[in-house]
């Protein structure tokens, strides 16, 4: 609202200064100190009006050091997350770009999801919350949604970079066009490949020449099961004070470089990427995302004083699953992500080595301690802190590797 604001200001009055809001760098800027300052001033008003009304975790009891103390921890927390991020959005944001309208649409829709889910297990005193199909349901439901507007607004179009013997003098600035037009598209970014392109379409060319039309079967499916794996996966990685929130800082703040790469004609052209128009207006929300983390953080590292709950866990996870198919780095997910991923991946192996072997020699063996990964490592005897802090720095490190897939082919 701030940016029609002082685009009227400059417009009509030509107030030195005003013109700054021009610009996605000064108002992600200011995004991320303002949604930072509103979780950690108003998080602790939250955090206290949570437990005036005695909404706190129940525990149950999985023979983990320390975790009986947590019991009665208010939750819900995620409404300081969601909260923090939507005021700065909607204050600094081009509120008509079509990637905003699907970030808060997103926002909004796993937010519910995840508060219906907490809700269940607050008030209702049922420990497995909202039931399983109704959170695919919400989460393929959101993957839908996504999946069209992506494929079908007229909006949503890239341009890829020229070949040399393609590029043209621009007769009106005398500057070369390194891009094409504007066009729809379902082509993605693949990592560490020269040419590091991929076209869904290409895995239906078998449906004859006009297959470039039916590109939706394969597009939308994809972002189904991407927003669903990536939401589940930030759920299950929400175990231990401060992992969820500071790993997920880290995934949001190295997608913010990449929404502001795919969105800069400039860099764009020199890191030789599809540059995807209207896209860099995503900056201003991951900024307001990664500050309301960071503040979120404060109240959530050992010994947390507010977990964030399905509210926050599921919201997270869904933003960042659009954000990346957004900027058509999906396939970098499993490295960016790659700490929700072996969450994810020790659940699903625990449980399928159990039941093989149960059936196979009568007496189920675990592959872990328990899962997800993290509590193996509790069981293991590392305090939590330990824990957290070693798998934010292998976040790092896997954040670090998919910044640098923008050169390395």
């Amino acid at each position: 609202m701030l940016y029609y604001l002082f685009e009227y200001i400059e417009k009509h009055y030509h107030l030195s200064g005003a013109g700054l809001f021009q610009f996605i760098s000064f108002r992600s800027a200011l995004a991320f100190v303002f949604s930072l300052l509103l979780s950690t001033i108003f998080g602790k008003k939250i955090i206290n009006f949570l437990r005036k009304k005695q909404i706190g975790e129940s525990v149950r009891d999985l023979g983990l050091h320390g975790q009986l103390e947590k019991s009665g921890t208010p939750t819900m927390g995620g409404l300081i997350i969601i909260m923090a991020t939507l005021i700065p959005v909607l204050l600094f944001a081009k509120l008509e770009n079509i990637y905003i309208i699907i970030l808060l649409a997103s926002t909004v829709w796993m937010g519910s999801i995840g508060f219906a889910d907490d809700y269940i297990k607050v008030y209702k005193k049922n420990k497995k919350g909202l039931k399983g199909r109704f959170k695919i349901l919400g989460q393929v439901s959101l993957g839908l949604f996504v999946g069209i507007m992506l494929y079908f607004h007229p909006q949503v179009q890239m341009k890829e970079k020229l070949h040399p013997d393609q590029i043209v003098i621009e007769n009106t600035n005398k500057t070369p066009k390194v891009f094409g037009d504007a066009e729809k598209s379902v082509k993605t970014t693949v990592p560490f490949v020269k040419k590091n392109q991929l076209d869904y379409a290409y895995f239906i060319k078998f449906l004859g020449d006009d297959y470039q039309n039916y590109a939706w079967l394969i597009f939308i499916p994809l972002v189904i099961f991407i927003i669903t794996a990536v939401s589940n996966g930030a759920n299950l990685t929400d175990g231990v004070d401060g992992l969820a929130a500071g790993t997920s800082a880290i995934i949001v703040i190295t997608l913010g470089l990449f929404t502001w790469v795919s969105g800069n004609i400039i860099f764009a052209d020199y890191l030789d990427v599809m540059y995807i128009p209207n896209s860099g207006e995503m900056t201003v929300f991951v900024s307001a995302l990664a500050g309301s983390l960071v503040g979120f953080l404060w109240y959530n590292t050992f010994p947390a004083q507010i977990f964030m709950g399905d509210t926050g866990s599921l919201t997270i996870g869904g933003i960042i699953a659009v954000i990346a198919i957004s900027v058509r780095k999906e396939l970098l997910i499993p490295l960016l992500a790659g700490i929700f991923l072996i969450e994810n991946l020790s659940v699903m192996l625990q449980v399928a080595y159990f039941k093989y072997t149960r059936k196979r020699f009568g007496e189920g063996i675990r592959i872990f301690l328990m899962s997800p990964l993290h509590h193996h490592y509790q069981k293991k005897g590392y305090h939590e802190s330990k824990i957290v802090v070693r798998f934010w720095i292998v976040g790092i490190m896997l954040a670090v590797l998919s910044i640098i897939t923008l050169k390395i082919r």
